[in-house]
């Protein structure tokens, strides 16, 4: 399983969320770029970036930052405000290594599966963050403030069945409250989508949920606030 540090970013700035509410933001006083050489020297190979102001207006709104993140050496997993063929092509310009794909994938499927086609399923990951309301995983989407019409048991497999290689879902109560995983949303995951890799976001406390994570079977985990307030250190984390 791969261990994916964080890094979300509002106005160039690092950070968290909590359940994905703009109005409940901690921002915390160290330069994404130097956070990002930090997780390198640790041992991390993959970062994740978050343009939250791009997720919820749209477009890409910290480039600069992911430019210099790359530069670091780590391979970039980005995404926030990704909405045309366009911005695809101008993070992977800007250094990414994979784009992630999150409101399009839920509102326009068929756009999804043409650039799953164009780019390459390694290149792209779909991101399909999940809430559950009266007994059903919803797709809410820009920056998960705006309810879609359709269902997670309803778009994993379709991507699936597309070609989609990663699948990144965040089960967004959990997001940013150090409340564990939702160890049960990636072991129906798991079922329902089995060749797809999936990553799994939001709730990490420490190194068992990390193990409870790979005894699932998930190919990656994301690690956001745990890593940022010290109740996991990374270096640990590769080493579990």
């Amino acid at each position: 399983m791969e261990i994916i540090p964080a890094i979300d970013l509002r106005a160039g700035h690092v950070v968290r969320l909590a359940q994905g509410d703009y109005e409940r933001q901690t921002r915390y006083p160290i330069d994404p770029l130097q956070l990002a050489e930090q997780y390198r020297e640790s041992g991390a190979r993959w970062l994740h970036v978050v343009d939250l102001d791009g997720a919820r207006a749209g477009g890409l709104q910290n480039l600069s930052v992911v430019a210099g993140s790359a530069k670091t050496g780590l391979q970039l997993q980005v995404g926030g405000g990704v909405r045309e063929r366009s911005d695809i092509e101008t993070l992977f310009e800007a250094g990414a290594a994979r784009v992630v794909i999150g409101s399009v994938a839920v509102r326009d499927p068929e756009k999804v599966e043409k650039w799953i086609s164009s780019f390459g399923a390694e290149k792209l990951c779909i991101a399909l963050d999940t809430r559950l309301i009266d007994g059903v995983w919803t797709l809410p989407s820009a920056g998960w403030i705006k309810t879609e019409p359709v269902h997670l048991d309803e778009l994993a497999p379709r991507y699936a069945s597309a070609g989609a290689v990663h699948l990144l879902c965040t089960d967004i109560d959990r997001d940013g409250m150090l409340a564990g995983p939702n160890f049960e949303l990636y072991r129906r995951l798991r079922k329902s989508v089995p060749a797809m890799r999936i990553q799994a976001s939001g709730g990490v406390r420490d190194r068992a949920d990390l193990s409870e994570l790979a005894s699932l079977g998930v190919s990656g985990a994301i690690l956001g606030r745990s890593l940022l307030e010290g109740r996991v250190h990374l270096d640990e984390a590769l080493a579990c």
